[in-house]
């Protein structure tokens, strides 16, 4: 599932091509993407002539903030892809779920193979409420050390599991909270609020370090992510933990262990991580 990297880099390619155009026609193919209560006709009737000021990112989502104050938020899901029409790859599409229609002949394009992923519309109202119940951003200047110490002192949580709540820090998922919490050589299943200060400094700086390397990358594509020009990221072969279970550990050789964890899939070095 696409996190804050891969959301990161989206918003980034679209960021040059967006801001000033203007919605001329919505088409919905398939409108089990579009988030309860919305609807293809309320879609296609609130955007169109629409124009789009800026394109932003909030925890792992794309967000295209039109004037009005109002929002476009896409989550992408396991599968979303969003692509330009004029990308060399957009072709390759099959499912395309919403099409955006732009004034200048291009479209915004999301394709989603599984349709997990979701299209919000908000007004400025609404949107408020949205971002107020996501978490810190970990990249942001109020991600410090002690934010997240005061943060993960309040739950026994498994640290890998309080990282993936949305509501504490927005962005993390399952393949950057392994990775960070090898750097930091902190047991994933270690309750959160076990951490002492220090240790969380060092997760926090792990956590920077790790998201930072894998946006210069643009993503980390193990299957379906793509960026906005349908290209796959390249940090895939950087992982030191992810998906390495029996390989040796780039430290220690110690092989990565595999375990579960409430349903997902935890690596580790057992030796590194105690």
């Amino acid at each position: 599932m696409p996190e804050l990297p891969e959301a990161e880099t989206i918003v980034r390619g679209l960021a040059d091509r967006l801001p000033g155009r203007t919605i001329v026609r919505v088409v919905v193919t398939h409108a089990d993407v579009l988030a309860p209560p919305l609807t293809a006709a309320t879609l296609r009737k609130r955007l169109r002539g629409i124009a789009i000021e800026t394109v932003e990112r909030r925890a792992k989502k794309v967000v295209l903030a039109t004037k009005g104050g109002g929002r476009i938020v896409v989550n992408l899901g396991m599968t979303g892809r969003l692509v330009l029409s004029g990308s060399p790859r957009a072709r390759e599409l099959s499912h395309v779920a919403v099409r955006f229609q732009l004034d200048d002949g291009q479209a915004l394009l999301f394709d989603d193979v599984r349709r997990f992923g979701r299209i919000e519309l908000h007004d400025a109202g609404s949107w408020n409420e949205r971002d107020a119940a996501l978490g810190t951003e970990p990249l942001s200047d109020a991600f410090t050390a002690a934010h997240l110490h005061e943060l993960a002192q309040r739950s026994r949580t498994p640290i890998r599991n309080w990282l993936l709540d949305q509501r504490r820090v927005a962005g993390i998922g399952n393949i950057y909270a392994n990775e960070a919490l090898f750097r930091a050589g902190i047991d994933p299943a270690r309750p959160a609020s076990s951490l002492t200060i220090a240790e969380s400094a060092g997760l926090r700086d792990a956590l920077r370090d790790v998201l930072a390397e894998a946006i210069v990358a643009r993503g980390t594509t193990l299957s379906d992510y793509r960026d906005e020009q349908g290209e796959a990221g390249r940090f895939a072969s950087r992982l030191q933990v992810y998906g390495r279970a029996g390989q040796p550990c780039i430290v220690c050789e110690h092989p990565i262990e595999r375990a579960v964890l409430t349903n997902r899939s935890i690596f580790f070095c057992g030796s590194c991580q105690r």
